[in-house]
């Protein structure tokens, strides 16, 4: 399955009386933007803003952050939300690279983060680098979180498809192509080399830790095989609120740093086999059930080693084992990507859960580590929650307008897909 992916390089992103692009500044339409994008009647106020990397902005409290793309044929893009199934993964998807659509507003959860596009916490989020489209978005008094939620994703998905469309008349700057093999022929290729696959786990422990694959709750799924390339074309869509600096959003699924390595050195050092997508569980038979399935299928495929990260800590600490474990148990070689939660000083116990086969692990970082945060010109959103969402807490806000958090509180700063700066070094 072939999917070209074409960049359209943006220096600047403004606000016109029209949608245009032209040398490397990408105009938006603000007034039919927020038109075409406000789809429900509990939306009670709704703006746009735009930041540039190196402003003195925080954004607060962060729910998902996706990148503008959409397929040339206008089909396929977010299968399940917006687009056609069947489209998804295939032909051409036009990328305004640099830029990401980001949903703010009153909190919906408590696992909502932030985002510095300067000082010191910029440095821990990848989306200070990025030239962000800001949605402030509130909803009636009285809805359920669920349903804020869901009106947030919505929002964010619909304004990152109305966004990219404005380059469907623009001549990209570069095309990245992924032309991913069937599984017969990546098991035939260069017979000399193992066999490697990715676990892919989603977080989906229930309402507001939700994960959507073509538009289904990944609850509801039992671990399935996924063509990497309908990754990259948003089938896998964030819905979930837990800790901002793990969770997985639509732009980290959207540009998964496992895909892409696996992809480029496919055929040099490894057959890169599969990518097979399973879901973290809240009950022990759930977790046991899956863990089962997801040893059986990568066994049939015959992979001689994995690659699984985890979504979120703690409860799916133990999905992440089990299936460490059931796959060693089974002669295939596991490497695990997680983050730690070691207390501040980091002399806890990293994660919730051990094995000894877990012998193979990268750390995307102690999200317990606390940092100061220090006052904005400016903020998007609302910073009085900053006591209330994880990694805050009593006291974080300060007279002045700095912060004194966890690094749990930043947006992606221990992303567990690896889509940050951070690790260690063992010795």
């Amino acid at each position: 399955m072939k999917l070209d992916l074409e960049r359209i390089e943006v220096d600047r992103v403004v606000f016109g009386q029209e949608n245009s692009f032209a040398d490397g500044v990408l105009t938006i339409d603000k007034e039919d933007l927020l038109e075409n994008i406000r789809h429900d009647h509990r939306i009670t106020s709704l703006e746009a803003e735009i930041v540039h990397p190196g402003e003195k902005v925080r954004i607060m409290p962060v729910k998902d952050v996706v990148e503008p793309r959409i397929k040339v044929d206008k089909n396929g893009m977010f299968p399940g939300f917006i687009g056609k199934e069947s489209q998804a993964g295939a032909g051409k998807t036009r990328v305004f690279s640099g830029t990401a659509v980001v949903t703010t507003g009153n909190v919906v959860g408590f696992q909502e983060g932030i985002i510095d596009m300067s000082g010191p916490g910029a440095d821990y989020t990848p989306f200070s680098q990025t030239i962000n489209v800001v949605l402030t978005c509130e909803v009636e008094e009285g809805t359920e979180e669920h349903i804020h939620e869901e009106i947030l994703r919505i929002l964010g998905l619909k304004a990152a498809h109305y966004i990219a469309e404005i380059g469907l008349d623009v001549e990209p700057d570069k095309t990245e192509s992924f032309d991913f093999k069937s599984i017969a022929q990546a098991r035939n290729e260069n017979n000399d080399l193992p066999l490697v696959g990715y676990i892919y786990m989603l977080q989906s422990q229930g309402l507001l830790h939700d994960t959507y694959v073509y538009g289904v709750d990944a609850k509801e799924i039992l671990p399935t095989l996924i063509s990497p390339a309908k990754v990259m074309d948003g089938a896998i869509v964030s819905g979930n609120c837990v800790s901002a600096c793990d969770k997985n959003s639509t732009y980290l699924h959207q540009n998964n740093p496992v895909i892409e390595e696996l992809y480029q050195r496919d055929g040099q050092d490894y057959n890169f086999v599969a990518t097979i997508i399973t879901n973290e569980n809240v009950t022990l038979g759930d977790k046991e059930r899956s863990s089962t399935m997801v040893a059986e299928m990568a066994e049939s495929l015959g992979l001689d080693a994995v690659i699984i990260n985890e979504e979120g800590f703690g409860n799916p600490d133990t999905d992440l084992i089990l299936n460490c474990k059931k796959l060693e148990q089974k002669g295939i070689k596991t490497v695990l990507i997680t983050d730690e939660y070691a207390g501040r000083d980091g002399s806890s116990q990293s994660l919730a859960d051990a094995a000894v086969e877990a012998d193979a692990v990268v750390t995307s970082g102690n999200a317990n580590e606390v940092i100061e945060l220090p006052a904005m010109e400016r903020v998007i959103g609302h910073d009085r929650y900053a006591d209330n969402i994880a990694g805050g807490f009593e006291g974080s806000l300060q007279e002045d307008g700095s912060i004194r958090v966890e690094l749990q509180a930043i947006t992606g700063s221990t992303d567990q897909m690896g889509y940050t700066k951070l690790s260690a070094k063992g010795y």
